[in-house]
């Protein structure tokens, strides 16, 4: 291999790792850039091109697709065009810039008409008042305007010609094979009934008439790994890099203190209380205050990053995106990926288990239970509501459990004796 293969290979790399790690694309999204990009590695061999820039990026795209724009290509060819660009600005400046995420570029969904003007309105309440967050809003839309349809359809205009019947109907016609697509509906209309009944916009409010969903399922056990599995993950952890110490103070806090990975990501410096060797944080996830003591490990992972691997930056949040420009997280993903890439680096079978940090943290409750602490304690350092999201973890303590086992009674022998309910004498 020549060496501008080689460096061709370390730029796709480096590129990949980038959209992974700090941009929190999926492996399945950077897999597809990664074969976009062997297809340029193969056109510029092709063409004996050896060094990739922006005017071969240009060249390729005016070969491959002419005058031919985003709209008109395939999705493969999508993945190769836009691949190019990121991999010229990455050449360039060392970043890939995120691109904007909107929810399917806020839809083409328009709620026309009277009904569609007052489930707008509910939209703006649920966006206004009580503050939802875009990805719960576009749920909303996204289940209330085949509503909306179904009103057109049966020819019902205003809001008040709805009433429990039609609600029904409505639900009656949806595939029931679709468990979650049902679930979510009933939830949605629920919502806005209750919404247009507060609003005088109906007499009466169906939002407690319309019947729940009930799907009988056992959820799955959570993924729990041992004391000797989360220490290899930990010291697997290349603290050598600024990076590195950053990922390393990362894990602590899921395993030692079993953050989440929402909190983990937003924490910031005014949560950190040396003089008392605590962490007091408002979960993102409940909203409740949670205080835990700064176990010595963790926080000196957090001085070491701090002191040697954190860029310079007033943001007032601790952990930042290692390249230029230095922000803070934009979404949690982040810190899932960085636990995920360290279990593989480690060479632990997660084969059937989750891998990502709610493991560390289930892990920390399971080890908790086999330590015979008491529920409440562990609803404590988890920041659980209450001790019903604990019990959640009761069902993989399986040395608890056998100790409940009872002994089976022994049965009267003239129980075998007996025919047709009748005791032989």
């Amino acid at each position: 291999m020549n060496e501008q293969i080689k460096e061709f290979n370390e730029l796709m790399s480096q590129a990949g790792n980038y959209l992974e790690s700090e941009l929190s694309y999926s492996l399945s999204t950077v897999s597809r850039y990664r074969s976009g990009w062997k297809r340029i590695r193969e056109y510029m061999a092709s063409n004996g091109i050896k060094s990739y820039d922006r005017e071969v990026g240009a060249l390729l795209l005016r070969d491959k697709f002419g005058a031919r724009g985003i709209p008109k290509l395939s999705e493969t060819e999508r993945f190769l065009y836009r691949g190019a660009k990121m991999l010229t600005e990455f050449k360039e400046t060392g970043i890939i810039t995120a691109p904007a995420r909107s929810y399917r570029k806020e839809d083409p969904i328009a709620f026309a008409g009277p009904i569609g003007e007052v489930i707008t309105g509910f939209l703006d309440h649920k966006r206004l008042e009580e503050r939802l967050a875009a990805t719960t809003l576009y749920g909303y839309r996204r289940n209330l305007f085949p509503f909306l349809q179904y009103c057109t359809k049966k020819n019902v205009r205003s809001i008040k010609e709805i009433d429990l019947t039609f609600i029904l109907g409505y639900l009656n016609q949806l595939d029931c094979g679709k468990r979650t697509v049902v679930q979510l509906a009933i939830l949605s209309l629920r919502s806005f009934m209750k919404y247009a009944h507060r609003q005088k916009l109906l007499a009466m409010d169906y939002s407690s008439e319309i019947p729940r969903y009930r799907s009988i399922g056992q959820p799955k056990l959570p993924s729990t790994y041992t004391r000797e599995e989360v220490e290899k993950l930990i010291l697997s952890v290349d603290r050598s890099s600024p990076i590195g110490k950053r990922n390393y103070a990362i894990i602590l806090l899921a395993a030692r203190l079993g953050l989440r990975a929402s909190d983990i990501s937003r924490l910031k410096f005014t949560e950190l209380h040396w003089d008392t060797s605590t962490l007091k944080i408002r979960q993102v996830k409940t909203g409740k205050e949670l205080a835990l003591p700064l176990l010595p490990d963790v926080g000196n992972a957090i001085i070491d990053y701090l002191k040697y691997g954190r860029p310079e930056s007033d943001l007032p949040f601790v952990f930042l995106i290692g390249r230029p420009p230095y922000a803070q997280f934009h979404t949690s993903q982040v810190v899932t990926h960085v636990v995920q890439r360290a279990y593989r680096k480690a060479g632990i079978d997660v084969s059937g288990r989750r891998f990502g940090p709610h493991s560390l943290r289930h892990s920390l409750g399971f080890r908790m239970l086999e330590e015979s602490t008491v529920l409440p304690v562990i609803s404590e350092v988890l920041g659980h509501g209450n001790t019903e999201s604990t019990r959640y973890y009761l069902r993989i303590d399986l040395r608890s459990m056998k100790r409940c086992m009872l002994d089976v009674p022994p049965v009267a022998t003239g129980f075998y004796e007996q025919k047709g309910g009748v005791f032989y004498e």
